[in-house]
């Protein structure tokens, strides 16, 4: 039997704290809040899926901090966010290439026949839940504007 995501973090948790890593131990405890306002908000407990989905909103704050503090000439915030991150990428699965990524794309617009563009609201709804915590959202995005010739 696989252990739970939430399980998992709070084993993290307690190891980190063992060891007096102060940086994990505050990104687990800001997942395991996220996950807890997202469970409050569905109302209903989330799968690993979903908590993946968490994690990669998550990732990208930090990636736009990332980008705001190097701009702004903070380095050293810039350092912590990216640790951050490193952290939060850890528990993410192994991502899809982008040829993965390509190939299950050509695969669901073949099964949903979408010509065009304007098609698009047509196959996003079935590839999000299929890439979601595997791929990056922009990524997946962008392939699906060149396969459908936007």
């Amino acid at each position: 039997m696989e252990i739970s995501l939430k399980t998992k973090f709070n084993d993290d948790l307690k190891q980190a704290l063992r060891s007096g890593d102060t940086l994990r131990c505050s990104v687990i405890r800001m997942l395991l809040s996220s996950i807890n306002y997202s469970e409050i908000a569905k109302r209903a407990t989330l799968t690993d899926s979903e908590i993946h989905g968490v994690i990669s909103k998550e990732i990208k704050q930090r990636r736009e901090s990332i980008a705001a503090f190097s701009s702004a000439n903070r380095p050293e915030l810039a350092a912590k966010e990216e640790a951050e991150m490193n952290i939060l990428k850890s528990y993410l699965p192994t991502q899809m290439s982008r040829d993965e990524i390509t190939s299950l794309v050509k695969q669901l617009i073949a099964e949903t026949g979408c010509q065009g563009p304007h098609e698009k609201n047509k196959l996003m709804p079935k590839l999000m839940p299929m890439v979601r915590g595997k791929a990056d959202g922009q990524e997946v995005n962008l392939i699906v504007n060149e396969l459908l010739g936007n």
